[in-house]
């Protein structure tokens, strides 16, 4: 039995950095049509910021704009993803305080479901990291020859 249990803890850590990769993955596909709906009617955004009271609206749509593009790009090849993971957690935060969560948990219901699960996605890769599969990884490990 033990030799089983020790298999399968060895065959699981296998596959951590392919769950990092997919994170990664699943962010980045997660944030790539709110980012081109941005910059589609960057001004719209603006004005939909400006109705919610945020101050500066344009300015804060432009910062979410390059904050979801940079996130998409970033992620995707896993290049300083603990950096762009902390700006796109902030910018999940406020969706879910000025957007979603008047509307409740359910996703189905505009609710704060997908991004509370983009905000625990997020938490993994600024705790773990990209995983091996990264550029990050890439110039870490030729960074250190």
């Amino acid at each position: 039995m033990k030799t089983i249990i020790l298999t399968l803890n060895n065959f699981a850590k296998q596959l951590d950095n392919i769950a990092l990769l997919l994170v990664r993955f699943v962010l980045a596909y997660g944030f790539y049509k709110p980012a081109m709906m941005k910059w589609k009617d960057i001004s719209g955004i603006g004005s939909w910021f400006e109705s919610m009271g945020y101050p500066f609206p344009l300015l804060n749509a432009y910062l979410a704009g390059i904050t979801e593009v940079l996130g998409v790009i970033l992620l995707a090849f896993g290049l300083g993803t603990r950096i762009i993971s902390v700006p796109l957690l902030i910018v999940m935060i406020v969706a879910i305080l000025t957007v979603h969560f008047a509307n409740g948990f359910e996703a189905g219901n505009n609710g704060f479901e997908i991004p509370l699960y983009y905000i625990i996605m997020l938490f993994v890769l600024i705790a773990f990291g990209p995983g091996k599969f990264s550029f990050d990884n890439f110039l870490k490990k030729n960074s250190a020859n």
